[in-house]
């Protein structure tokens, strides 16, 4: 019989040992963040939206023929853009302050802190995670006002340039105040007497120019209200001071923001022992 020669067979070829996948850490904590709040979407996301959606009729119907916005916008008009811009802006500080709260209390924040994950990783997927989550819930109240009023779209980028970098603004506030906050109680606080209040006098149910001078001045003091009525204006191309104004004053204090947070996760502040 002819010879035949055999080949020697190559082994079969094994990833190398210890490769690392680019952003691994960020991806799975972003992951978990948004899984997290989704998991539970009837109680992070439509229950805002059916809260908004009350303070839509109440308000409207209350207040339809005594307040005014912007010259002929009709009032319910007027409000939705600012019922939803408040939504957005409470859900994505509640996210994530509420996630480094449970993980503190619960103790598996140690999980989130061994892994090989940079601080500017941490704090990007917490904030992400927070935009996305006010988003959806600002979305959904814009969504089921639609059979109540007509809302034009002047200026659909604008909107979201607002959008983004408010609830980019409020989640980089929740990631101080869930570092900070030790119980649930101290985390209260900071939703009851700044986010609460700096909301609700920031012009969601009212034009400024129908306040007296004093506290037109004391609005303008509050970034809430440049969140909102740069927001507002996207969508009426209308607004109580110049959008460009609005922009700079939410982008300046979002990277001032941006940066204390980075600080204090560069620091392990309250977190690494």
């Amino acid at each position: 019989m002819p010879e035949v020669s055999q080949q020697p067979r190559q082994p079969a070829e094994l990833p190398p040992v210890g490769r690392e996948v680019p952003l691994a850490g960020f991806r799975t904590l972003l992951y978990k963040e948004v899984l997290r709040f989704w998991k539970v979407a009837f109680q992070t996301v439509a229950a805002p939206v059916l809260n908004a959606v009350l303070f839509l009729l109440i308000f409207a119907h209350v207040l339809d023929r005594h307040v005014t916005g912007y010259g002929e916008v009709d009032y319910t008009a007027f409000l939705v853009p600012g019922l939803a811009m408040m939504s957005l802006l409470q859900n994505a500080f509640a996210n994530s302050s509420s996630s480094l709260i449970q993980s503190k209390i619960t103790g598996n924040i140690v999980f989130v802190l061994l892994p090989p994950l940079s601080y500017r990783e941490f704090y990007s997927a917490y904030v992400i995670a927070s935009v996305l989550r006010g988003l959806f819930v600002g979305a959904g109240v814009l969504l089921v006002s639609i059979p109540f009023v007509h809302l034009p779209l002047a200026h659909p980028l604008w909107i979201l340039a607002f959008g983004v970098l408010g609830g980019a603004f409020l989640g980089s506030l929740g990631v101080i105040a869930g570092i900070q906050a030790d119980k649930f109680d101290q985390l209260a606080a900071f939703q009851n007497f700044l986010i609460m209040p700096l909301t609700m006098l920031s012009g969601v149910f009212y034009s400024i120019h129908s306040l007296p001078p004093l506290w037109q001045d004391v609005s303008h003091a509050n970034p809430f209200f440049y969140m909102i009525d740069g927001f507002r204006y996207g969508f009426f191309g209308q607004s109580d001071v110049s959008p460009w104004l609005s922009l700079a004053v939410v982008g300046f204090c979002f990277v001032a923001l941006a940066v204390l947070t980075l600080a204090m996760l560069a620091r392990g502040y309250k977190l690494r022992a």
